[in-house]
């Protein structure tokens, strides 16, 4: 069931308000987020190791070039959206990554977003302060 890496591979990754559309095309591992570089892109290194995690799991590192869009929410987001879309495009390039890419929980769509705004509070769970008079 294991198809061979040519041409591209597409995988849409989200997370909060991030949207991510990822393509993998077979290259030599260079990552472009919005038409720049990753270094460029998101500042810290945490991001980057985020970002890269699914590629160095599977070992693919260096097979692919990574071509992303992302948009909304900010740069945590859409870095979790960005390895959310790398990881689904993966299982596009070779099935066999699966149980890899599903124990480190790369597969998991995170659900946690922001919660809304009650009435009669000042946030979701902010109260007014409290007066005795």
């Amino acid at each position: 069931m294991a198809k061979k890496a040519t041409g591209k591979f597409y995988g849409t990754g989200r997370r909060k308000k991030s949207i991510a559309r990822v393509y993998l095309v077979p290259g030599k591992g260079e990552i472009k987020i919005n038409k720049r570089s990753i270094d460029e892109y998101f500042g810290l290194e945490t991001l980057k190791v985020i970002v890269r995690q699914p590629l160095v799991a599977t070992e693919t590192a260096d097979k692919f070039d990574v071509i992303v869009n992302v948009h909304g929410g900010g740069y945590t987001g859409q870095a979790g959206a960005v390895r959310h879309g790398i990881s689904r495009a993966l299982l596009q390039v070779d099935s066999d990554y699966r149980p890899i890419l599903k124990q480190a929980g790369f597969l998991t769509r995170d659900p946690r977003t922001k919660e809304r705004k009650k009435y009669g509070l000042k946030a979701a769970r902010r109260a007014p302060q409290f007066s005795k008079r």
